[in-house]
């Protein structure tokens, strides 16, 4: 069988889809590597894959100033691209070359910029993982900009708006890849036709839209060679169970609210733990709050902290779930069939935070109006008004229904017909080899 090579960056919710595919291919029969930072090696070699870094980690995942700055709502995508993603390109590009040297295929997350330059180099097949609908910036269902929300009004006047709008952001973002272009021209690959953030970062194989039709079905303008295959859910629940606390809480009393920021925005929570607990205690209700590292909480015997739970084991045991709206964390609420109240803080989450109350499921709260009047208000209306859990349940079963692995799995499958090595193409490079077989700068 293959050899494939699987590469992601990002939260956990960029993680784990990615390993929930591993996991279906390796079930397949193929030999899996992940290429992916040094924070998520216990992660991967867990389960049971090979792990190889994707260079040296510039940026501290763990600071929260830093991720502060990441999560900021108008500047924090354009940090994480300019001051993360093209700081680390050419190291990223090194050690991903050297790991591709004898793969077959490669899978990567749409934000490994050096992925698409390591597969010309070995004229290796490859595959693009999408997964948040918004990535795709289609005109004809537009993505709600972080530092724009407004322009989500535009939506209903059509693609020909739309794509207006689609057009100034690739303006103002063309810049943030010109480390690609200029990394693209040393190494004497042909010039983009296109913007890297936007629309030049497709493979020309298989686009995977990793994602369900609930949130975002297929559009026009997407790529003719896009598979969309419904979420790939994995989130450790396999081998990580709930613990003996955190289960007695649960069966002491009625379904709590589950209160949770995600892997990333859980390291600059702000207030967001201070308002959902005496919103928690207005509402007379019991609640859970997934805290990650934070310092432990004074609370009443009706409210339990946690660092952590997986989400497919605590979400259905909620009455409702209040979250960031990062794609990995919505996925799980979906396929739950439980409410959610969201507060988006940037980057996809304003868009996810959108479409799931387009469907029904959820009310949206800005961060910045993210208030215990304001909390206390929205999951009342969820908790009381029987419409949402309604909607929920049936958008619940949906998505469980989906085979998000099973299809991804078979279109990475269809590409691997014919299994030459990369090491061969590797050595054919014009760079060449050293004596000592390592790979040249």
């Amino acid at each position: 069988m293959s050899r494939i090579l699987v590469t992601t960056l990002g939260s956990l919710g960029d993680l784990h889809p990615y390993i929930a595919l591993g996991l279906g291919l390796r079930d397949r029969g193929h030999e899996i590597v992940f290429v992916t930072i040094k924070d998520y090696q216990a992660a991967i070699e867990a389960v049971g894959f090979e792990f190889q870094p994707l260079g040296e980690d510039l940026m501290n995942v763990a600071d929260p100033e830093m991720v502060a700055m990441m999560m900021d709502r108008q500047n924090g995508t354009e940090r994480v691209f300019k001051d993360y993603l093209m700081v680390n390109l050419r190291d990223n590009y090194h050690h991903l070359l050297a790991a591709a040297k004898d793969v077959d295929f490669i899978v990567a997350h749409e934000v490994v910029f050096a992925a698409p330059l390591v597969a010309e180099m070995l004229k290796l097949d490859w595959a693009t993982g999408i997964l948040a609908p918004g990535s795709f910036f289609s005109a004809y269902n537009p993505f709600v900009l972080p530092p724009y929300p407004f322009v989500a009004k535009f939506r209903w006047m059509g693609p020909k708006v739309n794509r207006l709008i689609r057009d100034a952001a690739k303006i103002v973002t063309r810049n943030w890849g010109d480390p690609v272009r200029q990394l693209r021209q040393e190494l004497g690959l042909a010039p983009l036709q296109g913007n890297p953030i936007i629309d030049a970062k497709y493979s020309p194989e298989l686009v995977l839209a990793l994602f369900s039709a609930v949130v975002g079905a297929p559009q026009p303008d997407w790529p003719p060679h896009t598979v969309q295959t419904g979420f790939p859910v994995y989130d450790g629940g396999n081998v990580r169970s709930l613990s003996d606390e955190l289960e007695q809480f649960l069966a002491a009393g009625s379904p709590p609210i589950v209160f949770t920021l995600g892997s990333a925005a859980v390291v600059a929570p702000g207030r967001f733990f201070q308002v959902s607990i005496e919103a928690a205690i207005r509402l007379n209700r019991r609640a859970v709050l997934l805290i990650g590292n934070n310092p432990p909480l004074e609370l009443p015997p009706e409210l339990i902290a946690i660092d952590y739970a997986p989400y497919s084991q605590i979400f259905p045991r909620a009455a409702a779930i209040v979250h960031q709206g990062g794609i990995g964390t919505t996925a799980q609420a979906l396929r739950s069939g439980r409410p959610t109240l969201i507060m988006p803080y940037s980057h996809d989450q304003p868009d996810n935070a959108a479409r799931a109350e387009r469907l029904g499921t959820s009310v949206t709260i800005s961060r910045e109006n993210y208030t215990v009047d304001r909390a206390v208000k929205a999951l009342s209306a969820l908790l009381t008004d029987p419409s949402y859990t309604t909607r929920a349940e049936e958008i619940g079963r949906i998505v469980s229904s989906e085979d998000g692995i099973g299809l991804a799995c078979e279109a990475i499958q269809s590409k691997l017909a014919v299994p030459a090595r990369a090491v061969d193409r590797w050595r054919s490079l014009s760079l060449g080899e050293s004596d000592d077989g390592k790979l040249p700068i």
